[in-house]
């Protein structure tokens, strides 16, 4: 094991490219890395990975970990969780940061219990203790309506998940050197319990949900499938994306893909617009990371006004043509 700790970031690729979520965690990683006096690593996985890996060092990265084989979707968490086990047993990092993602919720928790560690999942913030050293875990608890702080104060890797868009993408310095070192997808198949049958691919149009600066969401408040046509009018408009709640996606107005929530995605937009939602705890945990919420709901008891920055009490389909029309003529 090396004597110098290092925080270690798993990021995600798509193509060859570095994909947002992972350069906003190069971001939080180079803080912590400045505060305790440690090198920013990063390991990526996948097929193609070289001009990625240079990328990285251009982010920010000191070293770099590449396994060239299958990605992340394509294969199973155990294989993965082999490979960052025997990359932490030989390095000795003092903090594993995943992305929110499909793969950082899956793979997180059982990398923590591979390693005897802990893992703190969806944090909005991280903090080093200048006192103690210890790292400060910071997320959304009772379904938003609350922040907690976790210290970490053992000496054993302590594993993250970043929600998205809590950072700001790293900028890339030419002038930075690093080292960009091989790693062997050497798995012990034994540890295997399961078998990829089969990978079916989200039809994702548009900018996907955890990367969208503005985001329009419909409630059961809308009514049916043809309210949203004015949802996806605004969200196309403001060049932001369109989010559902649980009951259009139970009642199929919208494609599951679209849920934000406990059950769907996690986000932290700059502009959220809740069209007909209550403000159930289960959603706005989904959506507590927004920095600006405007509600718009015909219920002026609705729950939502709480937590909204802006409320306007009307019937959507009086408030959102008029909506429409201000932005398209302040925007064109």
């Amino acid at each position: 094991m090396s004597d110098k700790k290092e925080v270690l970031i798993c990021g995600e690729v798509k193509g060859e490219k570095i994909i947002t979520i992972t350069k906003e965690l190069m971001t939080t990683g180079r803080k912590l890395c400045i505060d305790l006096d440690q090198p920013l690593s990063l390991l990526l996985i996948g097929q193609n990975i070289q001009e990625a890996a240079n990328e990285a060092i251009l982010l920010g990265a000191d070293k770099v970990y590449t396994a060239e084989g299958a990605s992340w979707v394509e294969s199973l968490p155990e294989h993965y969780v082999s490979i960052i086990a025997d990359i932490c047993n030989q390095t000795g990092p003092s903090i594993i940061l995943f992305s929110q993602t499909d793969m950082g919720r899956d793979i997180a928790p059982r990398l923590a219990a591979r390693l005897g560690s802990g893992v703190c999942l969806d944090c909005i913030e991280l903090a080093i203790d200048p006192d103690t050293k210890s790292l400060l875990q910071t997320k959304p608890v009772y379904g938003g309506n609350a922040m907690a702080v976790w210290a970490s104060t053992n000496n054993k890797p302590q594993v993250i998940t970043m929600r998205p868009r809590t950072a700001a993408q790293a900028e890339p310095d030419t002038s930075r050197k690093g080292e960009i070192v091989p790693v062997a997808l050497d798995v012990n198949n034994s540890m295997i319990k399961g078998k990829l049958l089969e990978t079916l691919q989200e039809d994702v149009k548009g900018i996907r949900l955890e990367e969208a600066k503005v985001i329009v969401t419909g409630g059961g408040g809308i009514g049916g499938k043809e309210g949203f046509q004015l949802i996806k009018e605004l969200a196309q408009i403001l060049g932001g994306a369109v989010g559902i709640s649980r009951v259009p996606c139970d009642e199929g107005w919208m494609p599951a893909g679209h849920e934000i929530g406990q059950t769907g995605h996690m986000v932290s937009p700059d502009l959220y617009i809740a069209v007909g939602i209550s403000g159930a705890p289960q959603h706005l945990a989904g959506c507590s990371g927004s920095k600006c919420i405007i509600a718009i709901n015909k219920d002026s008891e609705a729950h939502i006004f709480k937590e909204a920055d802006f409320g306007i009490v009307g019937d959507y389909r009086e408030v959102l043509p008029v909506l429409i029309e201000k932005c398209r003529n302040l925007l064109a």
